[in-house]
């Protein structure tokens, strides 16, 4: 054969590792076999690990080693277990014992062909496991004929079907640490004793010897056919005699014992395969085909391939001649798969033959070495051969299903884990850069050779029963694509599905090729390398050329009457006048009654849109705080945007909507009588071939304004990738690259005020090497795998693909994702009948029959029943009984998704003729949806949904989708792809069966199914991740349709209600429909298809089993009823409300035979009497909808990896991007959105075709856009809501950083304000007249509204003290927010607040070392007032000194400076008009103006050099009239004054205080009889800090004591007493203390101004209940006159010489008047107590000291209180 060293090895070893390796590729999960001969050199990889410390010394039992091998145990890792299933030892998953000592005496039910045979555990040593095995993977008694494999069942749960021991073993809890091998766990065959118990027998022997040639007999006359190699020239291969000496060398290597596990056509003794004398019969196929794991579900290539060969083909040999009449004949177009080395000519019928060349490229991509390996040197790391990737190939061709496709992408996982695998071992020694203790041996990727190949393969496609034929030439391809034709025309590859052909006649080379035979196989392949045009075109083709008119006319006769049509007439005329005599009751006429369930929550913010749009603006926010200078937001005044959708009307209104109701054109200041619909539609465009015109005014609007900030936002963002140069399409299709176009071109780009965010849930296509977006730009949705989204609680939770998926797996209910079997197999019946035809036409036209047989069979023609499928009968069912659930008439909707616009309205027409003739267009609406049209439904559902919706527009009509809440509908949905429409909440059932893909994509997959995810409440959508009890206790489940229900309905019982967990799925039973599916498919073989009679054999058994348990009848049931019981039908089953019940009537009641007019009138009496059933809003909250996909797509989405990744999120991301290499890492579940966007980022390509392929060529280091963002999230999960947030929180931002809040406060204690007689200046007057300024009375009285809470100043007159007026004090803790008005800041503003240290906290985030900041700064303050004072005072001497030596006279050195607190922001002027004849009558107005101009009148002002202090008052909203009389005041100036440093020279700042030092500082210079004068026409604009000020100080212990609580009242403590030691300044303790329990020193003062405390010489806060008499001790200093006046207290604190006592005895103080002495440490008390004399008149006690609550190191102060006497 293809192995000429066959009978020169004298050992088994090669042998062994040869079917060791065929078995575990064909057991495999992964599909890469372990490489043939690398188990040969197990000596060099047992010094090998030895170096690595990871030697393997796991030995077989005893039993095993008597088998005389010395195979190395395959590494094996255990599965993880499925959740919740029962792991003891002895016990299967589910929980049932099969210990034999416990179940001896039980009988089992034992397939036909099966034994009981016992099984050792290793971890029960003591029992032996039941098993029931097939015999034929069991030897005979001679210890051969045992097939390859295994198939078992478990007696305990009796789970049927295990096609690998390996999950036998994991089922049966074996707990294996090695791979497991049926030769060492089944022991012994079980028999049963004369009692009946079971017992142990004989020894299953293993260990038998051959036979004479080791190959079993064979029945004469086999045909050849039974051989799946065949030869075109039975010539043996040349020896190779390198390869020949090296196996000779490695022969120590090997042992002389039989193999474990050997095939049957396989012994050590046989002679040559080409030997003459050996009949090719003897290769006599007996191995039965498993089903493949699920990992291995294969599906179409996803590249395009055309009918002409790729210029990369080489063509050489003699011309191939392809018959003609191919398709006719065979009913097939065969699928060539170029693969290795030359490839001939084709000539003849070359029209019927399609040539691919992405095996070319497979192989091609696997031989390129990846740079990371090339460090390690080209002579030890090779790429993988030929030889062995085509063999590789066959095990994957061997592993597919009959209904599978080929992957072009598991083919490519399978070479570059095999490379991998083979070459790790070199890789770690080149990595640890070792030495050499051994000799380097060959690389494993040449172990197999060229001659070996075809035997080889051929070896390994002899156990799939003919589905892969191997065929070896000894010249060239063109002998075996001739003899493939040739055999395909003689009709002998009809169970074949894969021809592989080898010829390796070339030196060091191989040509090969793959040819598709399977027919389903070819016709997929070949449907999938349609472009979308040409697949539109197809269609197109087909439905205008007649060529569907037989497809039409077979379903047509579809039906027990011969003509489908015929029967809807009948029925019509059977029940018109029913129909017509139905009134059509407005909807709130027919259901008054309101339901509960209906609640519209289109545009409601969720917690993480909130959290999104605040990540958005944060990350704007960094990109202006970047050096790079991208970004300059304080140059902006207001923000503006423009949002792009898809070319999709619905989505188009759809975001006008959210734009409505998002408020965000309000943030924009427009008013809202503006927000027209021609308004909004300035902000939203569709792209198509309007666009361009529309984008180009934004664009000027944008160069127009440039201190406006423009956000484009480009939703749905994934879609159009197309590159504006490389667009395959016609000029006409302007919507293909027209992103490309405006969204990329120079001028949006150069534009400095443009911010672009693309909006997308699959946004891989755009994270590539090439790609625009910088990673840290990339704001991901926060994700529930890793519990992002537990920061942001929601009462609802999202359900997407991945919870799908995991309600696959779990074993309970019926899942969420499913599939239609039966309607599956009639497809493919249908397509052996129409090969002409798309299979999409096909599908779309039996699924339209489905639909249409179910509408009849729900309306009474029961016959009807065996056309549809139970899905289809489901759905409808639902559709028609969901709205009698609902007192308000609420139902669901159906989406039907037909990609083909042709297609869509065919079933769109179709569908409602048959609703018309079954009276049933008043039940529910049929939409027909697509990109360029609008919605358009009858005028009966949409007064309904102006009923619902409380809508009260005339011409309302819903424009979206989401409008259509809880309508009745089969929306039929049509595109190519989705456009970013969204869906309602009421959307039960999703049907994408018609749903097919051009080129396998994650994109275009996720898009796809995208449209079901939705958001539950979070009360019942925990168990809806895991797909538990999902639809267990659903009414919508009908039991008419579902045969697992039928049985709980007859046997009465709720078991499977009350206990979901024991539902389970069985593997056979695809939705639940395999028992209808011999139904369907019967009918459909008895009229047309031979096959479809096959499958209905297959099927029936399992039907008549399902039938008999349901039903006391026969199967006949399910027959067509007679004609005359048609009209029973439908009134018993449409008068049924409730889905359960109906079911009951339907099995043939007796009763329902006697009143057949009156229960049929219910069917279509809209009034009909409700029953307590659950509306279907009501279900929609709580459970996501259904999803039926094609068992193609189903297959790949159901397929995870370990980590539980879908096998879809594998694929190529887009069908314009390209893998950088085949040798990338795998996906896994557990990467994080940003892993993902990494790993795209560096293996993933732009093509040429891709919009960003160009950006690598722009000559720029960076190709990162630096104002460009990406937005990504999962489907219908908010994203447009999320950026509508962030473009208002963006605007406010912008606004914020324009506008301030500033104070408006009115002033205080205008009450005690004494007014002059006359006024000193007239209104008009600009500057004072400092003569009148003298006359003036200083007003003690403090009119600041921040000294609210001060003490207030007595001043001489007697309005004050007469008045008695008690002020309630505030808590101490009490924070009153201050009055504050937004402006916004003009172009006089001080500075930018935008750098503000108030923004720090909502601009970059709170950092602590802002806040250590601020305190240093207010630690400073209290001091900065006297230095600044200080040292500008000093400066001024130095000016003096200089300028008097330039003979300036000092009095011309200017002497004034500005002190003004920071947060002064701007300035106001009031401009006064006499507007009569009398001073009084003017008028004002106010201006903002500069500081400049301030500065400038102030300046100008006469003699200001007499003046001590100028300033202005504090500006306020609140001012009246009245206060603009007088234009200058003698009164306090606070936080903007022009001071004169050199008259006040003597008059200091006090640098100890912490607060009121302004109110101290302005009493001692006006007691100085210096001038202070006020412009009461200018006005400060003071900026409201949060942060800062003496309130920022927190009083706390020095020692950190979380359980001690400090008040103010413990910042006094008695003197060397236990006391808290605060960590504060001694003057802020006295001070905060006086603030607020001064009542305690002066009890006396309480709410009596009209005996003050007397101060001196220090004003100090004793709170506002408290008035104070300020006095100077200096000598000519200028007090208030009180002769008469007693005080009620007298405070002195840290007085200086010249207080004396003579000095206080000039005042009167009341009886028990209180004093208080302040003084620095108790000696200097002691001494003021005697120097002033106070023991004369005031009374002392020794519990009467008190000190601040400082440690001595910090200073505290201590004070003495006494009493009058």
């Amino acid at each position: 054969m293809g192995n000429s060293y066959a009978g020169q090895l004298k050992t088994t070893r090669f042998e062994e590792v040869l079917h060791n390796s065929i078995e575990a590729s064909l057991r495999s999960n992964n599909l890469v076999p372990r490489p043939i001969f690398s188990q040969l050199y197990l000596e060099a990889e047992q010094q090998l690990s030895t170096l690595e410390g990871g030697v393997d010394n796991d030995d077989d039992d005893e039993d095993d080693d008597a088998s005389g091998s010395s195979s190395p145990a395959h590494s094996y890792q255990n599965k993880p277990p499925p959740e919740g299933c029962c792991m003891t030892d002895g016990f299967c998953q589910s929980g049932k014992d099969l210990r034999l000592a416990s179940i001896a005496s039980e009988q089992f039910e034992v397939p036909p062909g099966f034994l009981l045979v016992g099984a050792k555990s290793p971890s029960l040593p003591d029992h032996i496991l039941v098993c029931a095995v097939d015999k034929r993977f069991l030897p005979d008694d001679n210890g051969r004929n045992a097939l390859l494999g295994f198939s078992g069942n478990c007696v305990g749960c009796g789970e049927k079907g295990f096609r690998y021991f390996t999950e036998f073993s994991n089922h049966i809890n074996l707990k294996l640490t090695t791979q497991p091998k049926k030769q060492k766990h089944l022991k012994y065959y079980l028999v049963r004793n004369a009692q009946g118990w079971l017992t142990k027998g004989a020894l299953i022997s293993w260990k038998g010897a051959a036979g004479e040639n080791g190959f079993p007999q064979v029945q004469n006359g086999t045909s050849s056919q039974n051989l799946n190699i065949s030869y075109c020239n039975q010539q043996p291969a040349k020896v190779n005699p390198s390869t020949q000496t090296r196996l000779a060398v490695l022969g120590n290597v090997t042992n002389s014992g039989p193999p474990k596990k050997r095939h049957k056509g396989w012994s050590p003794e046989s002679p040559s395969s080409t030997d003459p004398s050996y009949s090719q019969n003897n290769y006599h196929n007996t191995s039965t085909y498993g089903k493949v794991d699920a990992t291995g579900q294969p599906c179409a290539p996803q590249a395009t391939a055309g009918n002409s060969l790729s210029s990369s083909l080489v063509v050489a040999g003699e011309p191939v001649s392809i018959p003609d009449n191919l398709l006719k004949t065979c009913m097939i177009t065969p699928v060539i798969f170029k693969g290795h080395g030359n490839f001939p000519y084709l000539c003849g019928n070359v029209n019927e033959v399609i040539i691919s060349p992405l095996l070319y490229n497979c192989y091609k991509n696997s031989q390129s070495m990846p740079k990371t390996y090339e460090q390690y040197g080209p002579t030890t790391i090779q790429p993988i051969s030929e030889e062995m990737q085509l063999l590789l190939t066959v095990y994957y061709l061997v592993q597919l299903a009959p209904d599978q496709v080929p992957l072009i992408e598991d083919l490519e996982q399978i070479l570059m884990r095999s490379w991998r695998d083979t070459h790790l071992a070199e890789i770690r020694q080149y990595q640890q850069n070792m030495s050499q203790p051994f000799p380097l041996f060959p690389s494993l990727a040449s172990a197999v050779t060229a001659s070996q190949l075809p035997w080889l393969a051929g070896l390994a496609a002899s156990s799939c029963n003919e589905s892969v034929k191997i065929i070896e030439c000894s010249f060239s391809l063109a002998e075996g694509l001739s003899e493939m034709f040739k055999l395909l025309v003689e009709g002998k590859l009809t169970k074949t599905n894969f021809v592989v052909i080898i010829c390796t006649s070339r030196p060091s080379n191989i040509d090969s090729c793959v040819v598709v035979t399977g027919k389903y196989q070819a016709r997929t392949l070949i449907e999938s390398m349609f472009s979308p045009m040409d697949y539109l075109k197809e269609i197109n083709y087909e439905l205008t050329s007649g060529k569907v008119e037989s497809l039409r006319a077979f379903f047509s006769s579809f039906c027990p009457d011969g003509d489908i049509d015929v029967l809807l007439d009948k029925y019509h005329q059977e029940n018109h006048s029913l129909i017509s005599s139905t009134p059509k009751k407005p909807n709130g006429e027919s259901r008054p009654v309101a339901c509960s369930s209906y609640n519209i929550e289109w545009h409601q913010l969720r917690p993480s849109q909130l959290a999104v749009a605040q990540k958005l603006l944060s990350q704007v926010c960094s990109i202006a705080d970047s050096s790079s200078q991208n970004l300059d937001l304080g140059s902006f005044e207001k923000v503006d945007f423009l949002i792009c959708v898809p070319p999709s009307d619905v989505t188009y209104q759809q975001t006008l909507s959210h734009v409505w109701s998002s408020g965000v054109l309000m943030e924009l200041r427009i008013e809202k009588d503006q927000l027209t619909t021609q308004c909004m539609e300035q902000y939203v465009i569709k792209l198509d071939a309007n666009a361009p015109r529309k984008f180009k005014v934004f664009l000027q609007k944008a160069m127009q304004n440039p201190h406006t900030l423009f956000v484009v936002v480009h939703d749905h963002a994934h879609w159009d990738l197309t590159s504006s140069l490389y667009s395959p399409y016609p000029q006409k299709e302007a919507s293909f690259g027209l992103v490309d176009r405006l969204l990329n071109c120079r001028e949006l780009i150069d534009l400095a005020n443009v911010l672009l965010l693309h909006v997308t849930s699959c946004p891989y296509a755009l994270q590539t090497q090439n790609t625009r977006i910088s990673p840290y730009n990339e704001i991901h949705w926060p994700s529930s795998y890793s519990h992002g989204m537990e920061l942001y609680p929601e009462n609802r939770k999202y359900f997407g693909l991945s919870q799908y998926i995991e309600s696959t797996l779990s074993g309970h209910s019926l899942p969420l994702l499913r599939h239609d079997s039966s309607f599956e197999a009639i497809v493919l019946a249908l397509g052996k009948r129409f090969p002409k035809l798309h299979s999409a036409v096909i599908r779309t036209f039996l699924l339209i029959q489905h639909y249409s047989s179910a509408m009849m069979a729900v309306c009474g023609l029961s016959q009807m029943k065996s056309y549809t499928s139970v899905e289809t009968l489901e759905i409808v069912q639902n559709l028609l009984n969901s709205p009698k659930q609902c007192a308000g008439g609420h139902g669901l909707m159906v989406l039907l998704r037909i990609t083909c616009i042709q297609l869509a309205t065919l079933a769109y027409e179709r569908l409602c003729h048959v609703r018309e003739r079954l009276g049933l267009q008043n039940r529910f609406e049929i939409i027909l949806g697509a990109a360029n049209t609008a919605i358009t439904i009858g005028k009966h559902f949409v007064d309904q949904l102006k009923v619902w919706q409380k809508n009260e527009e005339e011409d309302w009509q819903p424009r979206t989708y989401l409008a259509l809440e809880g309508l009745p509908c089969i929306l039929i949905c049509s595109g190519m792809e989705p456009l970013g429409e969204s869906l309602p909440r009421s959307l039960r059932y999703c049907d994408l069966r018609l749903v097919q893909f051009h080129t396998w994509e994650r994109t275009a997959i996720e898009q796809e199914l995208g449209c079901a995810s939705c958001f539950l409440d979070s009360d019942t959508s925990q168990d809806r991740g895991h797909g538990k009890d999902v639809l267990d206790s659903d009414p919508d489940k009908l039991s008419s349709t579902d045969n697992e229900d039928e049985e709980t309905g007859l046997d009465g019982s709720n078991s499977e209600k009350q206990s979901p967990g024991k539902r389970q799925r069985s593997p056979s039973d695809d939705s639940a429909s395999s028992s209808l599916c011999s139904k369907a498919s019967g009918s459909l073989a008895s009229c047309e298809s031979s096959y479809l009679a096959t499958v209905d054999d297959n099927i029936k058994p399992t039907q008549q089993s399902r039938v008999s348990n349901s039903e006391d009848s026969s199967a006949e049931k399910w027959k067509s009823p007679p004609a005359n019981n048609a009209k029973k039908q439908s009134a018993v089953i449409c008068e049924q409300p409730d889905s359960n019940s109906s079911s009951n009537t339907v099995k043939n009641h007796p009763s329902s035979a006697s009143t057949p007019s009156s229960t049929s009138s219910s069917c279509f009496q809209s009034g009909a009497a409700l029953q307590s059933s659950q509306c279907a809003m009501a279900k929609a909250y709580k459970q996501p909808p259904v999803v039926f996909l094609p068992k193609l797509v189903y297959d790949i989405i159901t397929s995870t990896d370990s980590s539980g990744l879908s096998k879809s999120s594998s694929f190529l991301p887009h069908c314009d991007v390209s893998w950088a290499s085949s040798f990338r890492p795998l996906l896994s579940k557990v990467m994080t959105c940003t892993e993902q966007s990494l790993y795209y980022r560096q293996w993933t390509v732009s093509k040429p075709s891709h919009m960003d392929y160009c950006n690598v060529s722009e000559g720029r280091m960076d190709t990162f856009h630096p104002r460009r963002l990406l937005l990504s999230g999962p489907p219908q999960v908010g994203k447009t809501g999320a950026y509508l947030q962030f473009l208002s929180v963006l605007s406010r931002m912008l606004i914020r950083l324009t506008e301030v809040d500033v104070y408006d406060e009115e002033e205080i204690n205008i009450s005690l304000k004494s007014q002059p007689e006359q006024p000193f200046h007239q209104p008009q007057d600009i500057w004072p007249n400092v003569d009148l300024v003298k006359r003036m009375d200083f007003d003690y009285i403090l009119h600041d509204p921040k000294y609210e809470d001060a003490s207030v100043i007595c001043p001489e007159s007697q309005k004050f003290i007469q008045e008695d007026t008690s002020t309630n004090r505030k808590h101490e803790d009490v924070y009153v927010r201050r009055p504050t008005t937004r402006m916004r800041l003009s172009k006089y503003a001080s500075y930018n607040t935008y750098h503000h240290c108030e923004q720090c906290h909502q601009y970059m985030g709170y950092n602590s070392r802002f806040q250590v900041i601020h305190q240093q700064l207010l630690i400073l303050q209290r001091a900065a007032h006297f230095l600044i004072k200080e040292l500008s005072f000093h400066n001024l001497e130095l000016e003096r000194n200089r300028q008097a030596e330039l003979g300036v006279c000092h009095q011309d050195v200017w002497p004034f400076i500005v002190i003004a607190d920071d947060s002064c922001v701007m300035w106001n002027s009031v401009d006064v008009k006499v507007t009569g004849d009398h001073p009084r009558d003017f008028s004002w107005h106010e201006r903002n103006v500069s500081l400049n101009y301030v500065l400038k009148h102030m300046e100008a002002t006469q003699n200001i050099p007499q003046y001590a202090m100028l300033g202005m008052s504090k500006w306020t909203n609140k001012t009246k009239g009245v206060d603009k009389m007088e234009p200058f005041s003698r009164c306090h100036l606070h936080d903007f004054i022009l001071l004169n440093v050199d008259l006040t020279r003597d008059v200091q700042y006090n640098q100890n205080r912490f607060t009121c030092d302004d109110v101290d500082f302005n009493l001692r210079v006006n007691s100085s009889g210096l001038l202070i004068c006020r412009f009461n026409r200018f006005s400060v604009m003071k900026k409201q800090i949060a942060v800062g000020g003496h309130r920022s100080i927190h009083i706390k212990p020095k020692v950190l004591d979380s359980s001690v609580y400090v008040s103010s009242a413990h910042y006094i403590c008695a003197p060397d007493s236990k006391h808290t030691i605060l960590a504060a300044p001694a003057q802020l303790l006295l001070e905060k203390f006086l603030q607020f329990h001064s009542h305690r020193f002066f009890p006396l003062s309480v709410n009596n101004r009209s005996h003050p405390v007397l101060v001196v010489d220090c004003y100090l806060n004793l709170g506002s209940q408290i008035s104070v008499c300020y006095v100077s001790s200096r000598p000519h200093s200028i007090n208030i006159s009180c002769p008469n006046m007693a005080f009620s207290g007298l405070l002195l604190h840290l007085c200086d010489s010249f207080v004396v006592a003579s000095f206080l005895k000039k005042f009167e103080f009341l009886k028990d008047a209180t004093l208080c002495v302040v003084c620095q440490d108790r000696n200097a008390l002691r001494q003021t107590v005697v120097r002033l004399e106070l023991e004369d008149e005031w009374q002392f006690r020794l519990r009467d000291e008190f000190q601040t609550a400082n440690a001595k190191e910090d200073k505290p102060l201590f004070i003495l209180t006494g009493r009058h006497v």
